[in-house]
């Protein structure tokens, strides 16, 4: 396919200025004037219209097919949600109407909904208050190592490492080490969770916090887990629960009551906002009322009189962590959505991505290694071993689905999981779906036998076709990002 620029030539125009109505003189200093004219494309208005709709055939997203990405909950967006975003009294409001003298907020509608959205919050995760500031699950990481560190610091308590399973998504070590904390990582054990005996002895006073999944990534949920809480709590450190797998419990056991001091929530994943290419994300914070003080600034507040106001009064405050209030359009989503459900509508949420994903975990056990092969909630963890000793790994497998018009599942993730294909079908997905999910695999688990070469041509289909992959990372061409 063409790139825009190559359709480009000279005198072409989609468009038509009208006359200047104001003096071509400018006072600009030269040095901010351009010497030639701008290099932009030179196309019709048709030409561009046919050239980014061919683009946008080109991707893949949940409205265009099946999309089982495992840990990333990649669940159907509802349109009512994009509707009531667009609102024009929503989508027009300047962030800073809300920052006016106390009581003359010229959006508390907008402040509701973000007090809303967090008390609802609290109620469904257990928690006595949230923060909607973060603006990714991955910031909100961050924002929960900070609220850990901000703690200690105020107790006077010299903490140094945050204990995370060697199942844990690769953004908790990563947000710990970027919150000043060194990693002790903790194995698994032979039923795919925390090994309890080896969390016990690296469990002492140098650690700050305990960074758990739960369910973990391989679909388990660790039967420890409240042991695991009151011995952290013991030794003085607290409990961080990432809530990208909230979706598996939500309506079903809060982390509050389990014993977590502090969570966060993915909105893109369990409440059904958009995620990736179709962001931006949003990550609240939530915590027990001993960590409240420390929350970032500012606090939306319910007043007495039963208004929302902005509180900047916070004096043991971690401070600002993003622009204004986090992303506004993406709590709105949330909160309407968890509107829509209610009570009873999530937790059917919770019980059919469990269905799902046993259902398919047990349509496929016959074609696939099973590495850890206990009750799993909402996803679990294929290994493609068997399909590697006959040539064909998770990458072949997952270029096979390519060509069949489903996305693959999260490949190589955990770790710990040789030839690793991460599967959740969401609770959004028909059983006819996922049949004919189940089909295409067992297609390839049986092509693998018969006929291994032929994953060497996968995707035949797709406009990108089998790259190099070690290649491209050896021999990079950068050449183009400095034009």
């Amino acid at each position: 396919m063409e790139l825009i620029f190559e359709m480009s030539k000279p005198g072409k125009t989609g468009v038509t200025l009208p006359a200047k109505d104001v003096p071509a003189e400018t006072k600009l200093d030269p040095g901010y004037m351009r010497d030639k004219a701008a290099e932009l494309p030179c196309v019709s208005e048709p030409e561009v219209i046919r050239h980014f709709t061919k683009l946008s055939k080109m991707n893949f997203g949940v409205d265009s097919g099946f999309y089982p990405l495992g840990s990333c909950t990649m669940k159907y967006n509802p349109k009512f949600t994009e509707k009531i975003a667009g609102f024009d009294r929503f989508a027009s409001l300047h962030p800073l109407y809300a920052q006016l003298a106390p009581g003359e907020a010229l959006c508390r509608g907008a402040l509701e909904v973000i007090g809303g959205l967090e008390s609802i919050l609290c109620e469904i995760t257990g928690m006595d208050a949230f923060t909607s500031q973060p603006m990714a699950g991955a910031h909100g990481e961050l924002a929960g190592v900070m609220l850990i560190a901000a703690h200690h610091r105020h107790h006077g308590n010299r903490r140094k490492y945050i204990l995370i399973p060697d199942s844990g998504h690769g953004t908790n070590p990563a947000s710990a080490a970027v919150g000043g904390y060194e990693v002790k990582t903790i194995r698994s054990d032979t039923e795919g969770v925390m090994d309890l005996a080896e969390f016990k002895r690296c469990l002492n006073e140098d650690a700050a916090g305990v960074m758990l999944t739960c369910p973990n990534t391989l679909g388990i949920f660790n039967p420890h887990i409240k042991e695991i809480c009151d011995l952290t709590h013991e030794a003085g450190a607290l409990m961080y629960y990432d809530g990208a797998n909230l979706n598996a419990i939500m309506g079903k056991a809060r982390p509050g009551d389990l014993g977590f001091d502090i969570i966060h929530l993915n909105l893109h994943k369990t409440f059904a906002t958009p995620h990736g290419g179709g962001g931006p994300g949003a990550g609240p914070v939530g915590v027990t009322k001993e960590l409240i003080p420390f929350l970032p600034i500012p606090r939306v507040v319910k007043e007495p009189g039963g208004s929302f106001e902005l509180d900047f009064d916070q004096p043991l405050s971690i401070g600002y962590i993003s622009p204004f209030y986090g992303n506004f359009a993406v709590l709105l989503k949330a909160y309407a959505y968890i509107l829509l459900l209610g009570r009873e509508g999530l937790i059917e949420v919770s019980e059919n991505a469990v269905l799902n994903s046993n259902y398919l975990k047990s349509r496929l056990r016959e074609y696939y290694d099973i590495p850890y092969d206990g009750a799993c909630l909402h996803e679990f963890v294929l290994s493609a071993s068997r399909q590697a000793e006959k040539g064909v790994r998770a990458l072949d497998i997952a270029k096979g689905l390519i060509d069949r018009g489903i996305h693959p599942p999260t490949m190589y993730f955990p770790l710990i999981v040789k030839e690793a294909m991460m599967v959740e079908p969401t609770e959004t997905e028909s059983k006819d779906t996922l049949d004919r999910f189940v089909k295409v695999m067992i297609e390839l688990a049986e092509l693998a036998e018969k006929d291994p070469g032929a994953f060497k041509e996968f995707p035949k289909t797709a406009p990108v076709r089998r790259p190099d992959e070690v290649k491209a990372a050896r021999e990079m061409d950068v050449a183009c990002l400095s034009n």
